[in-house]
């Protein structure tokens, strides 16, 4: 929360650094907050935050016992997407949340996130549905919609649902 690596600490309300299960099996990844996170200073409330809770328990997990994270901890004016040297200021934290939570498997949800993550320019429908390995840790890594985009394209739930049930095989 003292964090002042980028400008966006200037305009923040609260860091949303993550919540959940500090020994979750499962990491969701998202993109940066949004303006309700940067109030309440937790990920994925609002709309999408309702989604992303049916979505996890469609796959038999609770909010409660993932762990939620974002790319940046700090909400961009706008919602527009982080900036690189954003995102390199934030990174380390990152790092350290899934070092100290060592999930079995990570979810990015989202084109940023998963760009980010796999050092990446694909697009979210061409990487969903495989399996990736993250880094050098080598946790699997799925790729899904970001919820937001779900509730604007409902018609892409099917696909999301597939990358669920892909979630649950790598879990069992």
């Amino acid at each position: 929360s003292s964090c002042r690596k980028c400008p966006l600490c200037q305009s923040r309300q609260n860091t949303v650094f993550g919540a959940g299960d500090q020994n979750a099996r499962v990491m969701v990844i998202g993109e940066a907050p949004g303006e309700e996170e940067d109030r309440q200073g937790l990920p994925f409330v609002g709309r999408a935050g309702l989604l992303l809770n049916q979505m996890l328990l469609a796959a038999n997990l609770s909010r409660e016992s993932v762990y939620i994270a974002n790319i940046l901890k700090c909400r961009p004016p706008g919602n527009r997407n982080p900036y690189s040297e954003e995102v390199k200021r934030c990174h380390d934290y990152l790092l350290r949340q899934i070092t100290l939570v060592q999930p079995e498997v990570m979810l990015a949800v989202g084109g940023v996130s998963a760009n980010n993550l796999l050092q990446s320019e694909e697009a979210v429908g061409r990487m969903r549905g495989k399996v990736y390995t993250y880094g050098e840790s080598g946790i699997p890594l799925l790729v899904t919609y970001h919820p937001s985009y779900l509730l604007r394209k409902p018609s892409e739930k099917a696909k999301a649902w597939q990358d669920l049930q892909l979630l649950m095989k790598q879990l069992q």
